[in-house]
């Protein structure tokens, strides 16, 4: 069956480290991290007391929005509309009136891992157990249910099409955008804003912290705290943000003469079982591997035109098997091994939004021809060490860059992988 060619004709970001592409941009080329001291996380006694949030956030949203943030929003949400608002713009699109129709031919899968945890946190419960219900207002739902994220883009944007959240953990963002991909491939809609975003929370990050997977050992030294690949990684650093893609079918996006950022080629989404040594919070090597070729072979490549892989590598122990699993799938040892590198290095694990984020910076490498470094790996872990000489240390020119493999993995043993090449 004939499918639409998919393109990337407009990207949006809110990280840690940067919001706008120009500035992310920078921020990936200089190493720049967006890893800082949480005073909040030390008054309420966690062992992990670093994150990365975006700054000024308030400032932003006037800036897009031309007011101070809405109290009928959260963070999840906010940070969604502002990478959503942005992308669209870039792809040269205008937004809608209000008594314009709606936009039939375009929609938007924008998820969340945890949605609305710090309202229902600092809102819902104290206001209920306080027997307070009525003050809670008419908009809490709004904020708090899991389809609040593309709710809220869908009546900024307009968008008449499929208007759907999807959650699946720490592969969230990047599955958001495998699923618009399908639906444009199938003919179904034109045009999809596609990402994932997630808010700032203690109570979102209390569980990690529980589970003992966080960095802890870089309280002092925030900056150095997330450390993929590292032989003294010590957990992921959580984090927060949003990223948003459009993408569009390319007979629509030529028609209109938008600019195309890179082509995605090939997608896929499975799931391990939690069997063959997967469980809730580890993957089975076998579905990794599955996901990965899978992706390769739906992109029509064969392995060898991988130039660089844009890991989920997270600063925890798992890294050193995903370089492994990569090495076993694409059948490439450490000699002929694409280079690799790990964005969560320099903006901490942004759960739900992670793989939109680290997808928008695969894409600015592909479009500007350089390789973003992987910070804080100098001791490279031992298992993983023969791979040292692919692993981006310091920012590479790359001009010849034509192919890029992302994948992230998630609770419950999920895979998503996506193939971005450079548009023929």
């Amino acid at each position: 069956m004939n499918k639409n060619r998919v393109v990337v004709t407009g990207m949006g970001v809110v990280s840690p480290n940067a919001t706008g592409l120009d500035d992310f941009e920078k921020a990936l080329r200089n190493g720049k991290s967006g890893i800082r001291f949480i005073p909040r996380l030390e008054e309420l006694k966690f062992s992990c007391r670093i994150g990365g949030v975006p700054e000024n956030f308030d400032k932003t949203w006037a800036d897009y929005f031309g007011s101070e943030q809405s109290s009928c929003q959260n963070d999840n949400i906010g940070y969604a509309s502002v990478a959503a608002l942005e992308a669209w713009h870039d792809a040269g699109l205008s937004l809608p009136g209000d008594d314009d129709p709606a936009d039939w031919d375009s929609g938007t899968i924008f998820g969340c891992g945890i949605c609305g945890m710090e309202t229902i946190a600092s809102t819902v419960v104290p206001t209920v157990n306080a027997g307070k219900v009525r003050r809670l207002g008419s908009q809490v739902v709004e904020r708090v249910m899991g389809s609040g994220t593309s709710a809220y883009v869908a009546g900024i944007l307009g968008l008449g099409n499929q208007v759907t959240s999807n959650s699946s953990a720490c592969s969230t963002g990047t599955e958001a955008i495998i699923d618009a991909v399908w639906r444009i491939r199938a003919g179904l809609a034109k045009r999809m804003v596609a990402g994932g975003a997630e808010g700032a929370s203690p109570y979102t990050w209390g569980g990690f912290d529980s589970m003992r997977v966080l960095a802890r050992k870089f309280n002092d030294q925030p900056e150095k705290g997330s450390r993929p690949m590292s032989g003294t990684a010590c957990g992921f650093v959580p984090g927060a943000g949003a990223g948003a893609l459009v993408l569009e079918d390319l007979e629509t996006a030529l028609a209109r003469g938008a600019k195309i950022y890179a082509e995605i080629t090939g997608a896929m989404l499975n799931c391990g079982g939690q069997r063959g040594g997967g469980s809730m919070t580890a993957p089975n090597p076998v579905g990794v591997q599955r996901c990965i070729k899978d992706a390769i072979r739906d992109a029509g490549i064969t392995a060898e035109e991988i130039d660089l892989i844009n890991g989920h590598l997270t600063a925890t122990f798992a890294d050193p098997y995903e370089v492994i699993n990569w090495s076993t799938a694409l059948n490439r040892g450490p000699d002929n091994f694409p280079y690799i590198n790990s964005t969560k290095s320099m903006v901490g694990h942004c759960l739900g939004a992670a793989g939109a984020i680290e997808t928008a910076a695969a894409i600015l490498e592909l479009h500007k021809g350089f390789i973003h470094p992987s910070v804080n790996c100098e001791d490279i872990h031992p298992k993983v060490e023969s791979f040292g000489g692919r692993i981006a240390r310091t920012c590479l020119d790359y001009p010849e860059l034509k192919t890029i493999a992302k994948a992230s993995f998630g609770f419950g043993d999920v895979n998503s992988c996506i193939i971005i090449q450079k548009y023929k």
